[in-house]
């Protein structure tokens, strides 16, 4: 059993340690928030008795320890990281990786000094409908085309409400993740554009639209929108590939439909329809959780490895930089 230590007790930081509690794998030695008192009630709610404070060297001088879990915002990731992996302990991460490359950067080199694993928790990568869905596009021959749609009127308040670059930035990682993970290939360069529609209650720009060059040739075109009121698609979003020998649609529901083509005769080739049903799988962060531990005991390098996530990252900040300067950008440049 791996003794794990929690860093962070917000709402997402209680999540991970439902999770971790719930893991017959992991013994939660440990929380720690910034916040005086914050990790003691985090831990009071969930009625469990660990050590608990504000300072995370402190808590790993004090605490046996064997990984460290960060679920920080964002601007914290790299502090939080790099002081774990400097002290010999592999980190497991929620997303973003960073808010830089930069920073980015750093941490993956602080992991390779020390020759521990830094995953970033990609939680909808562990989804039994993706999985299907991989399936079927793996079949519809050479890819060209992925398409990713998502429209959500989302009234949250708060801080999104005046944030910049609010759905690129906290939302489209998710769905540019896993084109990755759809397609298997990383991102090349992107024209993308940012606006707010007139009747948007966010202060910035709530809706994108972006073009990405992928590997190979293909193209990723991903569209959205987080005022978008009415027949919302998935969370997921709602995808389209078209390849050589056909085409694979999933609504990011349980829809998962391809046709392939079954002559080479005709005006409209003949195809035969395919569909199929989710794979099963452990979902979001007790995937993530699994993959990362089993990566620990095995030595596998996982999904959302930092080195390979900062290609999700690159896709998000390098959107941001496009809609910017309305010019194409090169990821390839900012991840070399």
């Amino acid at each position: 059993m791996k003794r794990a230590l929690l860093v962070g007790a917000g709402g997402m930081g209680k999540t991970w340690a439902k999770n971790l509690l719930a893991s017959p794998d992991v013994d939660l030695v440990g929380w720690v928030d910034i916040r005086p008192g914050q990790a003691e009630l985090a831990a009071h709610e969930l009625d469990v008795s660990i050590d608990c404070g504000t300072s995370l060297s402190a808590m790993i001088a004090s605490v046996d320890t064997d990984f460290v879990v960060d679920v920080t915002i964002p601007d914290a990731h790299e502090e939080v990281t790099i002081t774990a992996l400097e002290a010999g302990l592999p980190v497991l991460g929620e997303k973003p990786l960073s808010t830089s490359i930069a920073s980015a950067k750093r941490m993956i080199a602080a992991s390779q000094r020390a020759g521990k694993l830094y995953m970033v928790s990609q939680s909808r990568r562990y989804d039994g409908r993706l999985a299907a869905y991989q399936e079927l596009v793996a079949q519809i021959g050479d890819i060209g085309i992925l398409n990713a749609d998502f429209y959500i009127g989302a009234h949250f308040g708060g801080f999104r409400d005046k944030m910049p670059n609010v759905l690129l930035l906290d939302m489209a990682i998710h769905t540019f993740d896993t084109a990755r993970a759809i397609l298997g290939l990383n991102p090349v360069a992107v024209y993308a554009e940012e606006f707010n529609p007139s009747w948007s209650w966010y202060e910035q720009d709530s809706s994108a639209h972006a073009i990405f060059e992928m590997e190979n040739g293909v193209r990723f075109r991903y569209s959205g929108s987080w005022c978008a009121e009415g027949l919302h698609t998935s969370w997921e979003s709602q995808w389209r590939a078209a390849g050589s020998k056909g085409s694979a649609t999933w609504d990011g529901h349980e829809s998962l439909r391809a046709e392939i083509i079954t002559d080479n005769q005709g005006f409209h080739r003949p195809v035969q329809p395919i569909t199929t049903k989710p794979k099963p799988a452990k979902q979001g962060i007790e995937g993530s959780l699994a993959e990362f531990l089993h990566a620990l005991e095995t030595g596998i390098t996982p999904q959302g490895e930092a080195s390979d996530n900062l290609q999700s990252l690159a896709m998000v900040l390098a959107a941001i930089e496009s809609a910017r300067l309305h010019q194409r950008i090169s990821i390839a440049d900012l991840v070399d």
